[in-house]
């Protein structure tokens, strides 16, 4: 299976969890890792399952390496019919108000733009006791295997 793990980071946090991501699945899937700062929302692509790894900064916004992807989603609008994706937030619930709101945003965002969501968006305390990818490689795993061929060919 065809699985880009995509990241929009402030402070590099989203960017570590995504390449932890890529790694644990290497081998299992043909898989790359891009900053949303340098992808089209044009180039994704249905024959690939898209994993969004998020952070949040200030007052619940989007992190400045997704602002420019997610901008230019808003402007073209729909088009993503046929896309698939998951959602891991990263956060902080000490500021419960806006705890993982950037993923929040661009999870909706896809969905208006016509992507489907697989699975829940799971979330990261990082005021909690575990590191975020002893929560979001066992999640992305169970996601994974939901589809009918474990392959690297879809």
């Amino acid at each position: 299976m065809k699985v880009s793990v995509l990241y929009g980071t402030e402070t590099g946090n989203a960017e570590m969890l995504a390449d932890d991501i890529r790694s644990a699945l290497c081998g299992k899937h043909d898989i790359n890792c891009i900053n949303l700062a340098d992808l089209d929302p044009g180039a994704l692509s249905s024959e690939t399952f898209h994993v969004f790894v998020c952070s949040t900064y200030g007052d619940g916004e989007l992190p400045a390496s997704a602002k420019p992807f997610a901008e230019e989603l808003a402007r073209t609008g729909d088009g993503l019919s046929g896309i698939q994706f998951a959602v891991f937030g990263l956060g902080d619930a000490e500021y419960a108000e806006t705890f993982t709101h950037g993923s929040l945003k661009l999870a909706e965002l896809l969905k208006s733009c016509g992507a489907t969501q697989v699975g829940e968006r799971m979330t990261h305390d990082a005021s909690g006791d575990c590191l975020p990818e002893d929560v979001a490689v066992p999640w992305i795993s169970e996601i994974l295997n939901q589809f009918p061929v474990h392959s690297k060919e879809m």
